[in-house]
């Protein structure tokens, strides 16, 4: 198995001048980032850190298990719809889209080897109501249409909306309907109403968060059904999870990157941009932004003191947004560190013509639109390295599922570390909670109208 590479070298010194780190910071950093990796270590698979026990038996081979006796129970669906919002959604929007065609739903069932998947990550009707006006026309009766529904309590107002106009889509068409569940294990509305009504289940395991969940049940389960190694994911996962266990600074890459990213955010460094040069991994910036957001965007550090921590995540994607943002990464302020995600091997192969005839542009003919987009990538570290700019690199061999896998389990401990030099929880978000509740009482649910004074007081 080929790992995924990183190189931070231009955040250093060395590359971009006085504002980059030293060796003399690195060697300093050593010993209290070795004490961060071992409380990282030390709690793997306790309370909220539950995720990290994913990729390790029996927990693995029980998901593995769980998942495909639900791919069993949707044999010959030809339309997946997910219903979830946060984490419950992206991760497996981007990992389809990293793993699968960008034209997967405009193929045809033949050539697809899947089934079509809609990902109504938000309540939007102008998302919700053509999707699923689209999937009844081309399924009348919904018996091709398998509709999986991701909430650990099932009262998610967003989720749930959701979920309350496709059963009664559902009970108008009549006929026969797939559900599956995807909730706690034992409680809450969903788990209740599973049982109720006999859907098939999986489960969000406990110390498993929404933003940490796309190696559990919760993406497995999209990716099996269209088609995507999901042993593959997360053998890749365990093996990056295996190299992020050394305590030592120089071979353990998601220490790198956590405390890199945290020093250039003490400096003044505080937006973090991942750019990747791949439009299929562009939904992945989505993805580590909301990780990267929630769990490090903190009032309070672990002793209650007021800190305001956390860095902005940012999405851009090469070589688009070299169009468009790259004037300000290398002029505008220096409070940036551009993340680029590059591919060693394209998927498709494009030639640029010979015989276009015009001289100006004979420099492009003969080449690949993977040369041409490496080049870029190429030219733009320069040009922010020139400026001075702090920037790294994550290599990819190829989009494959291991190479995902070690993706997303990267910047999973990366994260926890982060948290950890930041002294703040990684994994709570009260800020998060103050807008469900109010929305709880905007809508009028029972025991939150006193939300509805509050808003009216604040906003007028």
């Amino acid at each position: 198995m080929q790992l995924i590479r990183l190189d931070l070298a231009g955040c250093h010194e060395g590359r971009i001048g006085s504002g980059g780190l030293s060796l003399e910071d690195q060697r300093k950093a050593q010993e209290p980032l070795a004490a961060a990796i071992e409380r990282a270590n030390a709690t793997a698979g306790t309370g909220m850190a539950g995720w990290r026990t994913l990729v390790q038996e029996p927990t693995r081979s029980q998901h593995l298990d769980a998942v495909r006796a639900a791919c069993a129970t949707a044999a010959g669906a030809d339309t997946l719809v997910l219903l979830g919002i946060g984490g419950s959604a992206l991760g497996p929007a981007a990992v389809h889209a990293a793993l699968r065609s960008l034209t997967w739903n405009l193929q045809t069932n033949e050539d697809r080897g899947g089934p079509r998947l809609f990902v109504l990550d938000n309540i939007d009707p102008d998302l919700v109501g053509p999707v699923l006006d689209l999937i009844r026309r081309t399924d009348p009766s919904f018996e091709r249409t398998v509709f999986n529904v991701i909430s650990k309590s099932g009262e998610t107002a967003e989720t749930a909306s959701q979920f309350m106009i496709v059963r009664s889509m559902l009970e108008q068409a009549g006929g026969k309907h797939h559900i599956i569940a995807t909730t706690d294990p034992d409680q809450g509305t969903l788990r209740s109403l599973a049982k109720q009504h006999g859907w098939p289940t999986l489960p969000i395991p406990d110390g498993v968060g929404g933003r940490f969940s796309e190696l559990s049940p919760v993406g497995l389960f999209p990716a099996a059904m269209c088609g995507i190694d999901i042993e593959e994911l997360l053998d890749g996962a365990a093996a990056m999870d295996a190299v992020c266990r050394s305590t030592d600074m120089s071979t353990n890459p998601a220490a790198q990157l956590a405390w890199t990213l945290v020093e250039m955010t003490r400096r003044g460094r505080s937006n973090h941009v991942l750019m990747p040069y791949s439009n299929r991994m562009a939904l992945m910036a989505d993805w580590f932004r909301q990780l990267w957001a929630e769990s490090l965007g903190k009032r309070h550090d672990l002793n209650g003191t007021e800190v305001f921590a956390g860095p902005t995540p940012i999405k851009a994607l090469g070589a688009t947004d070299q169009h468009s943002q790259i004037q300000l990464y290398r002029e505008g302020p220096d409070d940036k560190v551009i993340g680029f995600v590059t591919l060693d091997e394209h998927d498709a192969q494009l030639a640029i013509p010979r015989d276009l005839g015009e001289e100006s542009l004979s420099y492009l003919q003969g080449h690949d639109l993977s040369d041409l987009l490496r080049a870029e990538q190429r030219a733009t570290e320069f040009a922010l390295a020139e400026s001075g700019r702090a920037h790294f690199t994550i290599a990819l061999p190829r989009l494959d599922a291991s190479s995902i896998g070690q993706f997303l389990w990267l910047w999973q401990v990366a994260t926890a570390i982060a948290a950890d030099l930041l002294e703040i929880n990684a994994y709570d978000q009260p800020a998060v909670e103050t807008g469900k509740q109010a929305t709880f009482g905007l809508m009028g649910r029972q025991g939150f109208e006193h939300w509805v004074q509050r808003v009216n007081d604040q906003l007028g």
